[in-house]
């Protein structure tokens, strides 16, 4: 990535360079308070920078981390593992599987002060698009605050529920940008067996934090052969110690074997044994139609696919107003060339206006980003010129298992809802609470007219979103099914289907599609069976929480043992607009409830702060939740985490409060909750 690409890092490293200023006094017990939120880490492989560290920062050496002595690793360690996903017909005809993959390099937030379980805010790049993805990096680094940084956890959770493994990043940054070639050295030092510890020590993190591997990008110029040399090597090694703890290992073209930095743009010669030494390479943004052809045969030559190339397409600036030639990489009417790594899709985030950063604004922009103008992959817009990846790559599913529930959370939220009410005002996001979503977004089908889809956050039935379907005001003439999941879920002969939903405006008639064979023709919809939910209208809501229904609907003998897709039918019945919500969906056999977590314990504490632990029960858990018991018996919401682990604050007592009390529960994959644990602590 040539320096001019550097917008976010030459700020992080503009930080950096204030680091040398003093730090403004504070009391002890305010620093007591912020040293117990934890955050995500990030080291320089060994020696630190001259100086003093800014606000804020702390410098850590790679070489010195122990998971045994890691504060903060309960917080940033994953929770759940990389999910199987398989690859159901595709929504369009030009949609292809087995070709171009894509990957993603993406800043979630800033290398240090990035929170490790999510923060008192909505306005977050809550990726979801996860079913277009095949390799997350963790992008970021600084010269004034870290080179190696692995991902927090909420990040890795969600994408593991999806199926993506998650790749932390090594920055060795251009001199331009503070890069010291001591760093690299540093990296690349052979002990005195001759092995390379820090390969070793990267293995290690990925190990304990649970995520998948690493991405290497060496872009301090002024190397030697010698310094290529070792840092071939080194990547030789860390391959070798990551695949036998199933780990990858990505390398950017930048650094080549003379051990200077000169962009290739290309698989040569001069980059080609790092490439062999890797899973795959990402190619630098100044490709040609030409240089990727070639670059895709040379790697064919060698034995590999050429899809382990990534085509860099740069977005942080322009997002789909990005100039690209996509035909020299995914081409409609031939195989593809290479795979796809974008570079800082959340731009969908940073580019709104601050009047329009509600979770609404950005679910729209990323569906614009990630499906195409049409917002429909099923109805991909020729004339678009913005080739989204839903149109050339066929979408994947981690749908396979029973029980499975989604109550449609994407990971941030204006409130936080359990059951159809709200228990918190307070605008929240944490990636890791995200569900297994729908992969299509849109997929909707209709003689009539079409009804707009979407992520809502006014109303919720558990966490913060649902899904909306919205006539706009107009009426509803035709049925409307819309797509919400390609499963592959086994079916018992007691398997059920759960639905919860609410209708807000007129009459309709509710019908769930099942489907235990794929579509015949790419784009059209799974041939559903359709079974009856209900019919109901909006003012029909006598004995329902805030006009929440929920209905079981057993599943009848159909041919085909699995299920191969989830939809709703929607049918007005009195005619005019439509609005309907769907809070819930689950699939299952028997109700299963976790049992309560063991050993709550406070691990730490400050004045108005504190760390809590606990045991992880045996069983399926989705998450716990955390609340407070106040004196007059009500529960206040705290937050809810993946972890065994959670930091609460803005703890004060009420009056005449002499002890705290606390509870967490363990919530299950249909989000039944134990009972509680609970903790009582003085103040």
């Amino acid at each position: 990535m040539n320096p001019t690409r550097r917008t976010v890092l030459l700020a992080a490293g503009a930080a950096g360079a204030a680091a040398l200023l003093p730090s403004p006094p504070a009391q002890a017990a305010s620093r007591a308070t912020a040293a117990l939120q934890p955050y995500a880490s990030y080291w320089y492989p060994d020696s630190l920078p001259a100086g003093s560290p800014g606000p804020g920062i702390t410098w850590r050496s790679l070489k010195s981390w122990r998971a045994a002595t890691d504060p903060d690793l309960a917080f940033n360690a994953a929770s759940v593992p990389l999910a199987p996903r398989f690859t159901p017909a595709p929504a369009n005809a030009t949609a292809r599987s087995g070709q171009a993959r894509i990957q993603a390099l993406v800043s979630f937030g800033p290398t240090s002060g990035n929170p490790s379980q999510g923060s008192a805010t909505a306005d977050y790049y809550a990726l979801t698009h996860w079913a277009y993805i095949d390799e997350l990096v963790f992008w970021g680094g600084s010269a004034g605050e870290g080179l190696i940084l692995a991902p927090n956890a909420p990040v890795v959770d969600a994408a593991h529920r999806h199926g993506v493994p998650v790749l932390g990043n090594v920055f060795l940054p251009p001199v331009a940008y503070g890069g010291q070639l001591r760093w690299t050295r540093d990296l690349v030092r052979k002990d005195a067996t001759g092995h390379y510890p820090l390969a070793a020590q990267l293995v290690a993190v990925a190990a304990a934090y649970g995520f998948d591997g690493w991405f290497l990008n060496a872009e301090t110029g002024g190397g030697d052969r010698g310094l290529g040399a070792d840092m071939l090597g080194f990547v030789r090694e860390l391959k070798t110690l990551a695949a036998a703890r199933g780990q990858r290992v990505t390398w950017y073209d930048a650094m080549t074997v003379d051990g200077g930095v000169d962009w290739q743009n290309a698989l040569t010669s001069r980059n080609e044994p790092f490439f062999q030494a890797a899973d795959d390479m990402f190619v630098n943004f100044g490709w040609s139609t030409g240089g990727l052809a070639s670059s895709g045969a040379a790697a064919e030559r060698l034995g590999r696919s050429r899809y382990a190339l990534w085509a860099g397409v740069d977005v942080e600036a322009n997002g789909w107003n990005t100039s690209v030639n996509w035909d020299a990489v995914v081409p409609t009417s031939s195989d593809h060339v290479t795979s796809i790594g974008f570079y800082r899709p959340e731009w969908t985030r940073n580019q709104l206006p601050d009047d329009r950063r509600r979770p609404g604004d950005f679910h729209a922009a990323d569906d614009r980003f990630w499906t195409g103008r049409s917002l429909d992959p099923t109805r991909p817009d020729p004339a678009d010129p913005w080739r989204a990846p839903a149109v050339s790559v066929a979408d994947r599913s981690a749908v396979t298992s029973v029980p499975f529930a989604s109550v449609f959370n994407t990971g941030h939220g204006l409130r936080w809802y359990e059951d159809g009410e709200v228990v918190s005002d307070a605008p929240w996001n944490h990636l890791g609470l995200q569900d297994r979503l729908p992969s299509r977004r849109w997929a909707v089908h209709t003689a009539g007219r079409r009804a707009a889809v979407s992520f809502d956050f006014a109303d919720a039935w558990r966490g913060g979103s649902s899904v909306l379907v919205d006539s706009q005001g107009g009426e509803v003439d035709e049925p409307v099914v819309v797509e919400l999941y390609a499963t592959r879920l086994p079916r018992a002969v007691n398997t059920v289907v759960e639905v919860t939903y609410r209708v807000e405006e007129g009459d309709v008639n509710v019908e769930l599609g099942v489907a235990t064979a794929e579509p015949g023709t790419p784009g059209t919809p799974p041939p559903y069976t359709y079974l009856p939910v209900s019919s109901v209208d909006s003012a029909s809501r006598t004995g329902l929480v805030n006009g929440w229904r929920t209905v079981t609907v057993p599943l009848p003998a159909l041919a085909g043992g699995t299920l191969r897709a989830l939809g709703i039918r929607l049918t007005s019945t009195g005619g005019g607009p439509l609005r309907w919500r769907l809070g819930r969906i689950a699939v299952r056999t028997a109700r299963e409830t976790p049992a309560a977590p063991t050993g709550f314990r406070v691990t730490a504490a400050a004045a108005d702060a504190l760390r809590l632990g606990w045991n992880r029960p045996g069983g399926d858990v989705r998450q716990y939740t955390l609340h407070r018991v106040l004196p007059d018996g009500t529960r206040r919401f705290l937050g809810a985490t993946g972890q065994c682990a959670f930091h609460a604050a803005g703890l004060r007592p009420e009056q005449g409060e002499r002890a705290a009390r606390f509870e967490v529960r363990a919530v299950g994959e249909l989000y039944t909750s134990s009972a509680p644990a609970t903790l009582t602590h003085p103040w």
